[in-house]
């Protein structure tokens, strides 16, 4: 009678083990630093599509990196999306992703758009990319003398040039493109050049750079071309008339390019649902997923055969961009910090 109890009982808990166990398929954590909302519809169709439900956590990358750091093998995350190469290789040398084999990512992902792979797949993808402008005063600055990133630097630009933190990974990212580009010896002198040539003490964000532009406190400034177009696209008359007074120049176009930088991600090192969330990095390289992850943020997709309906970028018209590798230049990050430290960029 025991023994048959016992038995009932141990067919109870494998039972409700397995439909646990199926359940679980059908959940996907994601912990997110992208905060867009026409990402909810990203999302939704997503979970129509494979019946998968996502859970998010929403901070920003240093929160989402901190929170993984103190979860370790404990973590929920099934998928971390991050917006950033520099945030993207401090999660990967962290050890935070785990290699992804794909025939459906490497056939859609560009190969300088993904993250370290050492045979047994990358450890993270790109989904979409944003560009680093150059936004100058019309009034006051003739586009001809800010042609490139290097010409920031020349001094017949003293006394025009703003930025945000040389420390942020925005910044952190184009030095670490121009190291890659001309050198550490170059690039540091191009940072001396900078702090000669600065309007102001760098501050605020890249939207606070093209508004010091539209006023003529900064003559010239860098911003990431998602700021600039998300100003266009706006409907407030304050808006309409800063833009009014600014221009943007795509840098290096006689050159090695525009720098591009990623908004991408990859699957979890301690993923408790890893076949889901190889399907989602999948479904984010999608055509129909690649216009919403672009659009929600003003940004372009990665897949050669996915279609921006962004009229605001059509307008802002076709550029030349870098072939070179995000995940060397988030590599190069460390060197571009020890750069700035060295010139007293802030």
């Amino acid at each position: 009678m025991k023994a048959a109890i016992n038995k009932k009982i141990l067919l109870a808990v494998l039972a409700l083990a397995a439909s646990s166990g199926h359940a679980q398929e059908n959940v996907l954590n994601l912990y997110s630093a992208r905060h867009y909302q026409t990402d909810e519809q990203l999302y939704a169709n997503f979970t129509k599509q494979t019946g998968i439900k996502i859970n998010r956590i929403e901070a920003d990358d240093n929160a989402l990196l901190e929170r993984l750091k103190n979860e370790g093998k404990n973590s929920p995350a099934d998928v971390i999306l991050m917006v950033d190469a520099a945030r993207l290789w401090r999660a990967q040398i962290e050890g935070l992703f785990q290699p992804v084999k794909s025939r459906v990512l490497d056939s859609r992902i560009p190969d300088n758009l993904r993250g370290k792979d050492d045979g047994k797949g990358a450890e993270w993808y790109g989904f979409s990319t944003r560009a680093r402008v150059i936004v100058y005063n019309k009034a006051n600055v003739n586009p001809a003398d800010v042609p490139t990133y290097e010409s920031l630097a020349d001094p017949k630009n003293k006394g025009k040039v703003c930025t945000r933190s040389g420390s942020h990974p925005y910044m952190l990212s184009l030095i670490g493109s121009l190291i890659e580009r001309n050198g550490e010896a170059a690039t540091e002198k191009w940072a001396q050049g900078m702090v000669a040539n600065f309007a102001r003490p760098p501050r605020g964000g890249d939207t606070d750079q093209i508004k010091g532009v539209a006023s003529g406190e900064c003559g010239v400034a860098l911003a990431n071309s998602y700021y600039y177009a998300r100003l266009l696209r706006s409907t407030k008359p304050e808006d309409k008339e800063m833009m009014s007074k600014v221009a943007l120049v795509w840098p290096n176009q006689n050159g090695a390019g525009t720098h591009v930088n990623v908004s991408g991600g990859g699957v979890a090192k301690n993923a408790p649902h890893r076949e889901a969330a190889v399907k989602f990095l999948e479904y984010l390289a999608s055509d129909e997923a690649q216009g919403y992850f672009a659009n929600g943020n003003n940004e372009w997709p990665v897949v050669a055969s996915a279609v921006a309906k962004n009229e605001t970028l059509e307008a802002m018209g076709k550029f030349k961009t870098e072939k070179i590798s995000i995940a060397t230049i988030g590599k190069n990050q460390i060197a571009a910090q020890k750069i700035l430290d060295r010139v007293g960029y802030k």
